[in-house]
């Protein structure tokens, strides 16, 4: 695609393929989709996505919801819960499912990464303070193994039970008798998770979009 293809469009489109990464003719398919769960409003709000059939029934339903509506995962960031969202918070929202294109350095695919990750991390630190239990990391890995059709529900199983492992190990080391744990910091996420392909696994299959129309 032609620099002038990527860039053409709306102001608003502009604005938005700028701060997104997103060319102007993904964010058209977006915007689409953003009026056909909004039934043409002007915005977004938590019904609307109770209404998407193949949402209903991801295990972590709850959290991807919610993760629209989370100030922390915008352009920059904020603090905070939204009752509702406009087509800006929904495109910027959507841009952490987007894969990092093939020219980025590893340094950018780093960060990319990163953020990824972090968008994950929010979806499950559900109190915002900076910590999710071992609880609801074990979710995480069995929400990310359950993407993949070569693996058994027995493995992913064992898998998850060796990340609790892998948990203790890096995050909790050495503790005394008389000490709480208090939960998975973003620091040890990131180390737990440094082995999953985040790129392939965070995807927009439950918003009933091909994929290839919004990833380069």
């Amino acid at each position: 695609m032609g620099i002038w293809q990527s860039l053409s469009g709306p102001p608003e489109y502009r604005q938005l393929a700028e701060k997104t990464g997103f060319t102007c003719e993904q964010i058209g398919v977006l915007h689409k989709r953003f009026k056909q769960l909004s039934h043409n409003e002007d915005t977004l709000r938590r019904e609307h996505f109770n209404a998407i059939h193949d949402l209903g029934c991801n295990p972590i339903r709850v959290q991807i919801i919610e993760a629209f509506f989370d100030r922390r995962n915008l352009i920059p960031p904020g603090e905070g819960r939204m009752e509702e969202i406009h087509l800006e918070d929904f495109v910027v929202i959507m841009s952490h499912f987007k894969p990092p294109p093939l020219s980025m350095t590893d340094e950018e695919r780093d960060s990319v990464r990163t953020e990824k990750l972090r968008f994950l991390f929010h979806m499950h630190d559900t109190d915002n303070d900076g910590t999710i239990t071992l609880e609801e990391y074990r979710h995480v890995v069995e929400e990310l193994l359950s993407r993949s059709a070569h693996i058994s529900k027995e493995a992913a199983d064992s898998i998850a039970d060796a990340a609790m492992l892998e948990v203790a190990a890096i995050s909790m080391g050495h503790m005394e008798p008389d000490e709480f744990y208090e939960g998975i910091t973003f620091e040890h996420f990131l180390k737990l998770l440094n082995s999953f392909e985040i790129e392939a696994k965070m995807n927009v299959r439950f918003l009933n979009m091909n994929a290839s129309t919004v990833c380069y």
